[in-house]
């Protein structure tokens, strides 16, 4: 049988209870898998999804803001940035987070 090539999980996703992904698919940045909900296709980036097969039920941020949030790559800044900022990671707006990666850019050229 042939392989329906790799199932990738992006970052920051998040993954309800039962929820069951099948082979193959792609999951993008900050979305959000509802429990029970079976993935059969890809899944764009701050996307919700539910349901069986899951379609999407609503975006997470505008397209404006999910550029903002994966340009920034919270998640691959120093331990002590994110430590510093853990509150504006999980609270803050996407421009607040952006701010933060784009001071941060700057120090590290100065």
């Amino acid at each position: 049988m042939p392989s329906r090539g790799d199932t990738v999980v992006s970052n920051d996703v998040w993954f309800g209870y039962g929820a069951t992904v099948m082979p193959g698919t792609r999951i993008g940045d900050g979305a959000i898998i509802a429990a029970g909900a079976v993935v059969t296709a890809d899944v764009p980036p701050y996307t919700i999804v539910g349901g069986n097969p899951a379609r999407p039920i609503r975006q997470c941020f505008d397209d404006a803001d999910a550029g903002l949030l994966r340009r920034a790559a919270w998640r691959d800044w120093p331990a002590d940035l994110v430590t510093e900022h853990a509150r504006t990671i999980m609270a803050g707006t996407p421009a607040d987070i952006a701010r933060i990666a784009t001071e941060h850019a700057q120090e590290k050229h100065l």
